[in-house]
């Protein structure tokens, strides 16, 4: 079996290569260890006619035209509004943190204003936060710190904030108005008929592609002239240079007779139960059916058995990546991009881009 560019892993960053690659000519075979397309962000009707993200919920927002554009190829949108709710201290609060957050907080109307000066007399003066703790009380203090973020982060991450990169907790935005979303990118949306339609019409419109699911990389046997691979960087160097720690989820299914479960899309867990989170995609699918389903979200120690979802971003960790990436630069004809081959948080627009400039450089 023989191919110009042999991909590895039908995620984003895998079918938005080998389309991009495929439309100047190139036959690309893409191989597949799950049964599906689309990696994390595959979703599907389950048995009670519910369409559910089985991987928790993807968003979709981006700022991108780019990669607006370009999906937008393949499939057609829905308007979406993120807002979210953080269950603490025994009720739900508006989250991210906004006016709304500290009106509950003091417990009547209030200002911009007010709220501005209730952080600044409690923020932490830190000029150059080198974790995600102090980012996070260098901009509200220790009070809200502690209501959203502190347990909420030692669930998820197994760690202390103090532990990770300030840009972790940073990916959430503290706003002093009442804007309550929890995304707010210049498209945020979602595809009509789903994300598995959309991979579906992509790989539909790219003929040179074939998709091997159920395969491994190391199963492949042929000649190719490139590799794309969006998987694991260390595993790729056998562990030369040790393990990446990342954060592996165990999803947790449940479906209900009734319109709606929670009052909104997302929401977070901090510092109650095993679970960080319950989303209930169908507030933004636009799918209208008599069931919801939602999905509860238990953080669990990654092992090599088990599926890696979340890089663990600290100073450790990125520097063991750094010696990966020396070697992977020094590959020819190799390409790797994605989140788990780049160790990178990064959001599904963020994907699609590293993926449409990769292969630029690649002639697709």
């Amino acid at each position: 079996m023989n191919c110009d560019v042999l991909i590895v892993g039908a995620g984003f960053a895998g079918l938005v290569m080998a389309e991009r690659l495929s439309s100047v000519g190139k036959k690309c075979i893409i191989v597949e260890k799950r049964a599906h397309v689309g990696g994390n962000a595959h979703d599907e009707y389950n048995t009670d006619g519910v369409l559910v993200h089985p991987y928790g919920g993807h968003l979709f927002s981006t700022n991108s035209d780019r990669v607006f554009n370009y999906l937008s190829r393949f499939t057609e949108w829905i308007p979406a509004i993120y807002t979210a709710k953080s269950y603490t201290q025994g009720k739900l609060w508006s989250f991210p943190i906004n006016l709304q957050t500290y009106e509950q907080l003091i417990g009547h109307p209030s200002t911009t204003e007010d709220m501005e000066k209730y952080l600044a007399e409690r923020r932490v003066p830190i000029a150059h936060p080198q974790n995600s703790e102090e980012a996070i009380i260098s901009q509200v203090g220790w009070e809200l710190y502690d209501m959203f973020y502190r347990g909420y982060v030692e669930k998820m991450w197994a760690c202390s904030a103090r532990d990770l990169d300030p840009s972790v907790c940073l990916r959430i935005p503290i706003r002093i108005t009442r804007d309550d979303r929890r995304l707010d990118g210049k498209y945020t949306c979602m595809p009509k008929y789903g994300y598995d339609a959309m991979f579906q019409r992509l790989l539909a419109a790219s003929p040179l592609v074939e998709v091997l699911t159920g395969v491994s990389y190391e199963q492949f046997q042929g000649s190719i002239k490139h590799l794309v691979y969006t998987g694991c960087i260390d595993r790729f160097f056998n562990y030369e240079y040790g393990v990446l720690p990342y954060r592996s989820m165990r999803f947790e299914h449940q479906t209900y007779e009734q319109d709606f479960f929670q009052p909104t899309v997302q929401v977070n867990y901090p510092n109650d139960f095993d679970f960080t989170r319950i989303i209930e995609i169908k507030h933004v699918t636009g799918q209208q059916c008599p069931n919801t389903t939602i999905v509860r979200e238990f953080p669990e120690a990654f092992t090599l058995g088990k599926e890696p979802f979340y890089p663990v971003l600290s100073p450790e960790s990125t520097a063991t990546y750094a010696k990966y990436k020396v070697r992977a630069d020094a590959i020819p004809d190799m390409t790797f991009v994605g989140r788990l081959a780049t160790f990178k948080y990064l959001q599904m627009d963020q994907v699609v881009g590293m993926a449409l400039r990769a292969a630029d450089k690649l002639g697709g």
